[in-house]
């Protein structure tokens, strides 16, 4: 059976699909199509409903949790994991300037639909004049000016200081005080109209190659560094040892707790429509 699958050219995409989609792991049959794209086009893609497969923004998955169900396996969620604001100028005017409704900053995002505009909007309700951009552009932006502050993801959180950038505020850290919980990013869902069986197989599998990539670390190093836009080797592996942990082997009670929370939190902001689905794997 072929399906179609997105996830991001990220490291710890790339690290954990690596044993799936080369066949390191025994696959159960199931052959894959993969589509390389930046969290927001997967989460565009998955509104059309284009994909059997796909990582997303929580925030996005809020949407159309009657399209697609939420695997346990593959998710990125943890401890100072978080989006970043951050700017050229002095963070702390600037993050006194972000509560105020008329500050007129720009605010350059990753896209609306991801879980950082998420936690953006909860940190400062007031900030609302964003540009959408790609994640890699939000630093050059920031350095040339065409933003005040930028929203940042991925890996970099380990480049912005090298450009001369600061840091307005870590909204990973403002989640985990605000709640004690662990900041679900993204997760990766399967279109409900697959069987259930086929569901249950695709977990299964996706756990599997989750656990090849921590017993075999540096397996998928070539596939890894394909797709890492000329990162050094040194922090492709900090960006995995960030992202990828054992929630993304499963997410068990604590994990679904934390998703459950920021589900909850937006509802009750207005942030989201009301889910009507049990948007878990049963």
């Amino acid at each position: 059976m072929k399906l179609t699958l997105g996830f991001s050219p990220c490291p710890n995409d790339t690290f954990i699909f690596d044993a799936l989609i080369h066949h390191k792991i025994d696959t159960e049959g199931l052959e894959f199509e993969v589509f390389y794209d930046d969290v927001e086009t997967l989460n565009q893609k998955a509104f059309r409903g284009e994909l059997d497969i796909t990582k997303l923004s929580y925030h996005a998955f809020a949407y159309i949790a009657n399209q697609y169900v939420l695997l346990d396996a593959g998710s990125a969620l943890g401890y100072g994991v978080g989006p970043m604001l951050i700017c050229k100028g002095d963070p702390e005017i600037l993050h006194s300037r972000l509560k105020t409704q008329d500050s007129g900053l720009k605010i350059g995002i990753p896209g609306k639909y991801t879980t950082a505009n998420f936690l953006l909007g909860l940190a400062f309700p007031e900030a609302t004049n964003k540009v959408e951009l790609v994640f890699s552009d939000i630093e050059n932006a920031v350095l040339e000016g065409r933003v005040d502050v930028g929203l940042i993801i991925h890996e970099n959180r380990f480049t912005y200081q090298d450009k001369g950038l600061k840091k307005i505020i870590d909204l990973g850290d403002y989640w985990e005080k605000q709640t004690g919980c662990a900041i679900p990013l993204g997760g990766i869902v399967a279109n409900r109209n697959l069987p259930l069986d086929v569901q249950h197989k695709i977990n299964r599998v996706l756990r599997k190659s989750v656990e090849f990539a921590f017993a075999n670390p540096k397996s998928g190093l070539e596939f890894i560094r394909q797709h890492a836009q000329e990162m050094s080797e040194e922090v492709m592996y900090k960006h995995i040892e960030l992202y990828v942990n054992k929630y993304s082997v499963d997410l068990g009670e604590e994990g679904r707790k934390a998703i459950k929370l920021l589900f909850d939190t937006a509802l009750e902001k207005g942030i989201i429509p009301e889910i009507k689905y049990n948007i878990f794997l049963t």
